[in-house]
């Protein structure tokens, strides 16, 4: 048991389960501001356009049931919208890492001549 218990603890405090429970974190921050984007300022003026002030307002009997199809609307709005600003991070993201591994590169190896006027140097460093 106590094996069990020091490599769950290796595997809970490597990088990537630590990075995982941040993101987690960090979505569930982000998810609350993306829906107060959205309650508070798009459908207000959604609203102003299909004379809704919310999507959830608007149903559909069918016998004893209603179906509430504007739930479904502002989820699949939620979801796009989040989608978007997700993709525009993951893109700036990727562009500061892009550019940050090129500053990283390794020097370009030497040229043919490069390395015959190194020689030549060490040739007469040596006479000397």
């Amino acid at each position: 048991m106590k094996k069990f218990l020091q490599e769950f603890k290796t595997f809970a405090m490597r990088g990537n389960v630590m990075d995982l429970a941040v993101g987690v974190i960090v979505g569930g921050a982000f998810s609350s501001i993306t829906n107060s984007l959205i309650n508070d300022i798009i459908m207000p003026i959604v609203g102003i356009f299909v004379s809704q002030a919310s999507f959830a307002d608007l149903t559909l009997s069918v016998g004893g049931a209603v179906i509430t199809y504007g739930n479904f609307i502002q989820a699949v709005l939620n979801f796009v919208i989040l989608a978007f600003v997700v993709f525009c991070m993951v893109k700036a993201v990727n562009r500061v890492a892009h550019t940050q591994k090129k500053e990283e590169a390794p020097p370009p190896a030497p040229s043919h001549e490069e390395k015959l006027l190194t020689e030549i140097r060490d040739l007469l460093k040596e006479r000397k």
